[in-house]
């Protein structure tokens, strides 16, 4: 009789494991990943941390003094979502600009390319992204999604949602995610755009789990100028009641390496991540100081990467005497509203305040190398000093 129990419990437990397999095989591809669990296994700081060399096994150049670790998202003490906070500002400072601008735009041009055909208006409906535009932050982004909204046949989501790097927005799941997209043709673009999701450890994974085909899109501007902008921000945020720029990214005459602020420009770092599930083919690195100054170049070759027919041109812009660069040309006025401003928001193109020269020098030292590394990676060559 003890046999038997021990033999119904082995084919018991024989049962379970086969089922368990069986399970896993069939539709392991399509659970929820384990930080969408009740209790997650992984912590946050490790699936959503930045990247930096030690996180991506690169170890040589780690700093191991704790102290010089420094995250700029603490860089007030009350602060801990200080990067969230201004991505939600800026989101913020848009929603009657950028959206209204989105909002006219599209509405002016599916009225143009679908007028007279009203059964097509029974296929749109809201789809995930098939591109995305993942960084980087005070590199263009905002600059670039609002361009590309102009298009007749892109689709915008007007604000940053931190799918992919929150996990509180992660956890919501894709349905979530879709419902936020403006509603879409099968044959049209839809786009969103979150800058940290570029420098966001695991969100290659994330993304590619979504979509593998999906594109995505990089401005890269000089990290030594990103990083000075990038504190600008944050400076004006609190109105200088901050300490020097020197102190976030220098430490005893030396570059602070993992201080958030200098490891967000290691583009070639964060790209080496990326390059894990997607091929290079699948990115376009856009040049975020061409972008400001000449941008219907850069604009064409995002056009041919998303393959767009041809539409953006000159005429789509006009020069600001008050901004110092070229902005939209306002939409047209649509259901009698006013004619809104085809510029970027007032916090665009602030001044930055004074930086030392020695710690410029510093940066741009650090940086060079990587760079150069980057270029060749990229086959682009941005000539940055």
């Amino acid at each position: 009789m003890m046999r038997s129990c021990r033999q119904r419990y082995f084919c018991s437990a024989l049962l379970f494991l086969i089922t368990t397999f069986m399970y896993c095989l069939f539709y392991g591809q399509i659970i929820p990943v384990r930080e969408l669990t009740k209790n997650y296994e992984i912590p946050y700081e490790k699936v959503f941390a930045i990247n930096t060399p030690e996180s991506l096994g690169q170890t040589e150049n780690a700093i191991q003094d704790t102290d010089d670790i420094i995250i700029f998202d603490s860089i007030t003490e009350n602060e801990k979502n200080l990067q969230q906070k201004l991505a939600d500002d800026e989101t913020a400072s848009h929603q009657i600009e950028g959206n209204t601008r989105s909002q006219q735009s599209g509405l002016s041009n599916y009225v143009m390319t679908n007028e007279g055909n009203e059964s097509e208006t029974e296929l749109q409906q809201k789809r995930l992204p098939n591109a995305l535009i993942i960084g980087i932050r005070k590199g263009g982004t905002r600059a670039l999604l609002d361009s590309l909204a102009r298009h007749p046949s892109v689709r915008a989501c007007s604000r940053e949602l931190h799918f992919f790097d929150e996990q509180d927005n992660y956890k919501r799941g894709l349905e979530w995610y879709r419902n936020q997209m403006p509603k879409s043709l099968k044959n049209e673009i839809t786009i969103e755009k979150t800058p940290a999701y570029y420098v966001t450890q695991d969100a290659p994974r994330l993304i590619y789990n979504m979509s593998p085909d999906v594109k995505l899109l990089v401005i890269v501007r000089d990290p030594t100028v990103r990083a000075i902008s990038d504190y600008a921000q944050i400076f004006d945020k609190y109105q200088g009641k901050i300490r020097p720029f020197e102190e976030y990214v220098t430490k005893n005459g030396t570059v602070l390496k993992y201080s958030k602020i200098v490891q967000t420009g290691v583009y070639i770092t964060h790209l080496k991540n990326w390059l894990k599930y997607f091929p290079l083919e699948q990115i376009l690195f856009v040049n975020g100081e061409e972008l400001i100054k000449n941008p219907v170049p850069e604009l064409k070759l995002v056009e041919k990467f998303l393959g767009l027919k041809p539409f953006i041109d000159e005429k789509l812009f006009y020069f600001n005497e008050t901004k110092g660069f070229p902005c939209l040309v306002p939409p047209t006025q649509t259901n009698g509203e006013p004619t809104k401003s085809g510029c970027l928001s007032k916090d665009k193109g602030r001044p930055h305040p004074h930086v030392n020269e020695d710690v410029v020098t510093l940066l741009r030292d650090y940086y060079k190398p990587l760079n150069e590394d980057f270029y060749r990676t990229v086959s682009r060559n941005f000539q940055w000093p």
